[in-house]
This record gives C-alpha cells, structure tokens and sequence, in this order.
C-alpha cells in the first residue's frame, strides 16, 4: 500500500465564519453574472465588427447549440439587456451596452496583465476569459498600477 502523507498545517488560520462565507458567496455571484457578461460582451463584438449578432453566429463563436443561445436570449431579453427584431439579428439596450463595455475593459486589463507576466497572448486571452468575471475591482485596480509601472 502507498504511503499516505500526512497534511502539511496551514500556514494561516481559517477566518472567522463570515468572512470565509464572503469569498464564496463573491465567486457564486460572479458564476451567475459570467454567462451574462459572455453573450452581451459577443453580441458587442459582433455589432462592432459590422456585422449584425445573429443567433448563429453567437452559437457557433460560443460554441454551444442555437436552442441554448435561444434560451439565453430570452433571458437577456426580460432582463432588458437585449432588444431582438423578428428576421434580424440581436441588439443591445444602453444597460446591455454597459455591462458589455465595463467587462471588455475588465478583459482587456486581465489580458494585458498576464502578458506582462509572460505569458503568452493565447493562454492570456483564454485565461482572461475566466479570470475577468471573477476578479475583484481592488485586484483590478492593481492590475492597472502595475501594468502602467511596467510602460
């Protein structure tokens, strides 16, 4: 039988019950929001790229089926983030636009902070894709020193 190792201590106790409940409470509230700031950030995209956000074309970018783009788009709809025109393609409210600028901006930082660590722009890109949901406007805001110590 393989030897079974024995837990290293912690180097830092536990924090008390509700701070620790704080950390997690922020990542499942950043899981809710990310989907959201995924579809409106695409469908942004797809606009600026002069073309019109078409329920294929963020299927196919976001790799997953129409009927689940379908579904989202309702959602986005009664949320007031989206406004859709029957034969055209999807379009943004000023409250969709919002949150689509401020998580590219988000996305851009994490992006450009990672590059400056090293890291390569592909792995940067598609880390940031999870990172940017996730990090706090305190981290980010230190992103941004740092990023502009290094120019």
């Amino acid at each position: 039988m393989p030897e079974r190792r024995r837990p290293r201590p912690r180097q830092q106790p536990l924090p008390d019950a509700e701070a620790h409940s704080e950390g997690f409470r922020q990542s499942r509230e950043a899981r809710r929001s990310s989907l959201v700031e995924d579809y409106v950030e695409l469908i942004a995209d797809l606009i600026e790229d002069g073309n019109e956000a078409r329920q294929v074309d963020i299927a196919a970018r976001l790799g997953v089926a129409q009927p689940t783009v379908a579904k989202m788009l309702a959602r986005l709809s009664a949320e007031g983030l989206v406004t859709r025109k029957p034969y055209r393609g999807v379009f943004l409210t000023e409250v969709g636009r919002k949150i689509a600028q401020d998580s590219r901006a988000r996305h851009e930082t994490v992006e450009a902070f990672l590059c400056s660590l090293g890291v390569s722009a592909e792995t940067a890109r598609i880390d940031a894709e999870g990172i940017e949901h996730h990090v706090s406007a305190e981290t980010l805001e230190a992103f941004r020193k740092a990023l502009a110590k290094s120019r």
